[in-house]
Formats: C-alpha cells, sequence, structure tokens
C-alpha cells in the first residue's frame, strides 16, 4: 500500500474529495439546507433528554459532524445526537452530578471524552467486526424498551410537572405523584403538538402528493414538520403570553459559536464514567453502522467499520471540546440526508457550518419555544423505534433468543437502561456460548447413486456398520472440543463391529490450540480402543494450523480430500495401508 493510499484510507476526504465538482457540490448543498431545518428543533429536543442546557444539542451537531466528514467512510451518515444515546448520557451523568449544575455539563463531556477515546483506539486496533457480537434481536429490544422510558420520561413536560428517574416504574410513580398539578394550557399546547406531529408523519405527504408535487419531493416536506410545529407554538408562547400561565419554556439560548471546553481528568469521575463510556461507544457504534450499511447498500456502496470507528471517536473527542455530550450516526436524520440526495460527506459539513450560523443568530428566537414542544417531537420521534413484534417473530424462529430479547426489554425498563444493554451485551454473548458450545454434529452416510453424504435421520442413506462418519458443523474451540469428544466416544461404545471413525471437517473453519489438543487425546482413545481415526474434508487454512502440531504425524487413520474417498477406501474388505498426511 503507497503511503498516498494509507493516508485515505485514514481520511476519506483524500479519496472522494479528489472527485468532487460542482454537481456533487449542488446536490451536497441541498441535502445540508433539508438535514439543517430538521436538525436544529431535534437537537434541542435530544438535549433536553440528555438533561443538558438546549444550546447543547446544537453545539453537540457542529463539530463532531466537520470531524466525521473528514473521517468518516459513509456518504450519507448523519452524526450527533439520537434518542437512545441522549437517554444513556442522562443515566450515566444523573449518577454522579446534580442536573443543571456546572459539574453535570463536566461529567457529560468527560462521558464524551472517553467514548471518543474508545472508538478511536478500536478503530486504530480494526476492532469494526464488534458490529456484530451484539445480536439484532437483542438490540432491538433494548432500543424498544429505550424508547419506551424516552417516551414515559417526556409526560411530565407534557403535563407541566416534575418528572424523574431513570426505571418505568420510577417515572410513573413521580409522574402518579404530580398529576394534580397538571398544568392545563401546557397539556393543552404539548397534545396538540403531538397529535399534529403524528398526522404529519402520515398524513402530510399524501395531502401534498393530492396538491401536485412529486412523492420524493412530499416525503422531504412531511419531515419539516417539526419546525412548523416549533414556529407555531413559539409565536402562541409569545403572542398569548403562556409562561405567566405556567408553561414552561426553553427561555434564554446563548448566540455564539461552540465553546472550547475540557472534559475532566479527575480519577473518581472518569473511573466512574468508564463502564457507561463503554456502553455507550459499544450501542453508538452499533446503531450508526447499521444505519450506514443500510443506505451504503441502497447506493450499491460499501462501509469500512474499521474507519467508522475511526470517524465516531472523532466527533466525540470533538463533541467533548466544543460543549456536547456522546454523539453517533442517527437514523432519522441520516435517511432524510440520504433522501435529500447527499453525494458524499461534504453534505454533513455544510450542515455544520448551516447550524453554526444558526447558532449565531437563531437562537434568540427561541425563548419562547414551549419545552412541551420538544417534548412532543421526541415522543413522536422514539414511537417509531418501538418493535414489539421482534417478541412474536422469535418466539416463533427461536425461543433463545425470545428469552434474550424479553429479558432485555424487562431489564432496562424495571432496572433502567444502564443495566439493560449490559444485559443484552451479556445475554447476546451467552447465546453465542451456548450454540458455540453445542455444536451439531450428525452422523451422515452416502446418497444412493451420488457422491454426496447428508444426515442419516433426514435422508434415506447408504452406510456402512464398519465406518462412522460424524459432520462437525461448527468450528473447533476450547468450548465444544470437550463434547465432541464424549460424542465419538459414546458412538463407538454403541457399535461393537466398528473399524474407523471419520470426522468430516466441511464445515469447520477453525481449530484453536484447545481444540487441537482433545482432538490429539481423542486419537489416542481410538487407538487404545483398536480402531482408526480419519479426517475428510479439511478446509486449507485449518489444515496449515493442523500441520503445526502432532495430530497428523500421530493421527491412527489417514486424511481424505473428499468424503467420498475416504468412504470408498474404508469399506474395501480388508483395512488398507494409509499414508500420512
Amino acid at each position: 500500500m503507497t503511503p498516498v493510499s494509507r493516508a485515505a484510507r485514514l481520511l476519506p476526504v483524500l479519496d472522494w474529495g479528489r472527485r468532487y465538482d460542482r454537481a456533487t457540490l449542488a446536490q451536497d448543498l441541498v441535502a445540508a439546507a433539508v438535514v439543517t431545518i430538521m436538525l436544529v428543533p431535534q437537537s434541542l429536543a435530544y438535549a433536553l433528554i440528555a438533561g443538558m442546557p438546549p444550546e447543547a444539542g446544537i453545539y453537540a451537531s457542529i463539530v463532531p459532524i466537520l470531524l466525521y466528514a473528514l473521517f468518516g467512510t459513509s456518504r450519507s451518515l448523519a452524526v450527533g445526537p439520537v434518542a437512545v444515546v441522549s437517554l444513556l448520557t442522562a443515566s450515566a451523568v444523573g449518577e454522579v452530578a446534580a442536573q443543571g449544575t456546572a459539574g453535570y455539563a463536566t461529567a457529560a463531556l468527560t462521558l464524551a471524552a472517553l467514548s471518543g477515546a474508545m472508538l478511536l483506539a478500536m478503530g486504530l486496533l480494526r476492532m469494526g467486526a464488534l458490529a456484530d457480537l451484539l445480536s439484532h434481536p437483542v438490540i432491538a429490544g433494548f432500543v424498544t424498551a429505550s424508547a419506551v422510558l424516552i417516551a414515559a420520561g417526556q409526560m411530565g413536560h407534557l403535563l407541566g410537572i416534575g418528572g424523574g428517574g431513570h426505571a418505568l416504574p420510577d417515572i410513573l410513580a413521580s409522574l402518579a405523584s404530580g398529576l394534580e398539578r397538571a398544568n392545563g394550557p401546557t397539556l393543552l399546547l404539548g397534545g396538540t403538538a403531538t397529535a399534529f406531529l403524528w398526522w404529519v408523519r402520515g398524513g402530510l405527504a399524501p395531502l401534498l402528493v393530492r396538491a401536485g408535487l412529486r412523492p420524493a419531493a412530499a416525503a422531504l416536506l412531511a419531515r419539516t414538520g417539526p419546525v412548523l410545529a416549533v414556529a407555531a407554538t413559539t409565536l402562541a408562547a409569545w403572542g398569548l403570553d403562556l409562561p405567566a400561565r405556567g408553561v414552561a419554556v426553553v427561555g434564554d439560548v446563548p448566540r455564539g459559536l461552540p465553546p472550547f471546553t475540557l472534559p475532566s481528568a479527575a480519577p473518581d469521575l472518569v473511573a466512574a464514567l468508564l463502564l457507561p463510556a463503554a456502553l455507550i461507544a459499544l450501542i453508538g457504534f452499533v446503531e450508526s453502522v447499521s444505519v450506514a450499511r443500510t443506505l451504503a447498500a441502497k447506493r450499491g456502496e460499501r462501509i469500512d467499520p474499521d474507519q467508522e470507528l475511526i470517524g465516531l471517536g472523532a466527533a466525540n473527542l470533538g463533541a467533548s471540546l466544543s460543549g456536547g455530550f456522546p454523539v453517533t450516526g442517527g437514523f432519522a436524520r441520516s435517511v432524510v440526508n440520504h433522501d435529500a440526495g447527499a453525494a458524499t460527506p461534504a453534505a454533513g459539513a455544510f450542515t455544520a457550518l448551516a447550524l453554526a450560523g444558526a447558532g449565531m443568530t437563531l437562537t434568540p428566537l427561541l425563548f419562547f419555544l414551549p419545552k412541551a414542544t420538544l417534548a412532543a417531537t421526541i415522543v413522536v420521534a422514539v414511537l417509531s423505534l418501538i418493535d414489539l413484534s421482534v417478541l412474536r417473530r422469535t418466539w416463533a424462529y427461536a425461543k433463545g433468543d425470545f428469552a434474550a430479547v424479553a429479558a432485555t426489554i424487562a431489564a432496562t425498563l424495571m432496572l433502567g437502561v444502564e443495566i439493560g444493554v449490559a444485559t443484552g451485551v451479556a445475554l447476546s454473548l451467552a447465546l453465542l456460548l451456548a450454540r458455540t458450545a453445542r455444536p451439531h454434529v450428525a452422523e451422515v452416510g452416502r446418497v444412493p447413486g451420488t457422491e454426496h453424504f447428508r444426515n442419516v435421520l433426514r435422508r434415506a442413506v447408504e452406510t456402512d456398520p464398519r465406518v462412522l462418519t460424524l459432520r462437525v458443523d461448527e468450528s473447533l474451540t476450547f468450548a465444544n472440543a470437550r463434547m465432541l469428544e464424549d460424542l465419538v466416544l459414546a458412538r463407538m461404545a454403541e457399535r461393537p463391529g466398528l473399524r474407523d471413525v471419520v470426522l468430516m471437517l466441511s464445515a469447520v473453519n477453525a481449530i484453536d490450540f484447545s481444540a487441537l489438543e482433545t482432538l490429539e487425546a481423542l486419537n489416542r482413545r481410538v487407538a487404545e480402543a483398536g480402531l482408526r481415526l480419519h479426517l475428510s474434508e479439511v478446509k486449507g487454512p485449518v489444515m496449515d494450523r493442523l500441520r503445526r502440531g502432532h495430530l497428523l504425524r500421530d493421527l491412527s487413520g489417514g486424511v481424505f480430500l473428499s468424503q467420498h474417498d475416504a468412504a470408498r477406501t474404508l469399506s474395501a474388505p480388508e483395512p488398507p495401508t494409509l499414508r500420512r498426511a
């Protein structure tokens, strides 16, 4: 790899930037304009979830987007605050500082810095495969439960009462205790905004199409519904003096560019935030890569998960240095960015510049923005994340997956998001280990008239009573090799006329050292019983590994290129003399 290609791999902008032209610029500017309109209310709303001041949502959407544009590989991904990561932030930071204090903001910066450093380190170590460690059903369960928690947590703002708690029982108890203090104007305003935004999601686009707009343009305009809600309710709050009637508004939002901030290096704070930062890094990365892969597939493009780690790590470090909080790639804004025609990550950079302009000029207009409107925006946005059908689908397909999803949802709702995500991670790994520890091993025989071998329990096949052939359908590791040894010895005990045992390894992609030692011990046990152990259809990389040990040299039988060769040779009346591999 040349120095130029290495640099382009670390900085993808050096690749797509060389081909940037006027037509691409026009596409990116249009996409940036559409996404900026959507991001202003969305950023304020997600700051509310994170427990941060409103302007922090805008700050977290400027520098991180610029840095991702330099280091990221997705041409459509829009980085910034998202609902689930904002909820995780509030849960983690709320344990170490009181909301509204300087210590809370510092802890959020530190959380973003720790998360960013972890993502960057994983990217440099090329650990992008981590995106595949969490099973999709478990992630769907966690996101569903988180969406319920977020929606429930915003009910207090819609009712005009205080609310609190990180788990559903606490939130519901807090709401119940404050119902008698509900503010009528706030409830009317918030309920109207929620109903309008809900209708906009499904009703505005068809209305615009009937009015003569093209479907694509109608869909994009429909996504500006939150801006209309913000404008209308802000004017109503100002014109009707709703703050005097108890309606909570955003208040003074500082005008200007993101400030330069530094995360804390206090050992106690860092230690308290390490685990939450790791969970945020993992969940944020999985969510972001899932979105990026989906959008890239629509254009026949590909992303580099390792480089995505670097891009997201840089974005989070940028957030920690510019008054923000943890960020990742958001589904809704990325889809809008994609649909609006974003051709390169430069669209994100233009969005950041537009948001910076909005932060310098438009924030005074947000003084009378009701918090109930932001809560309505959040509730309508997260309701689309709730997918209870995953319970039905996993129950029908695999009870183990259902149990994992149900446990993740229950833990998240009843105990909070941190325990919920930890439960999801643990269950994903437990399911993987359980399936690996009990691999499918089938006795096989020849399909009559062919050279194919299939499971004796599923097909009518030909077998030789003197030869036991077992097909191993999983790589052999420390977790499952002992089970295979026990299975072989048990089958040998059931077959008194047995002469040869064949392990068909066509599905085995790897054999670790523990499994190698187990195979060596099995070879000795088979030889001591007066039988021979053979291998067939061993893949090249596996054979390369086996040649580094003693198994092939000491093997009591032989190694066959195909199972057909093994069956033909071992079915001879007299046991043949086999050449060592």
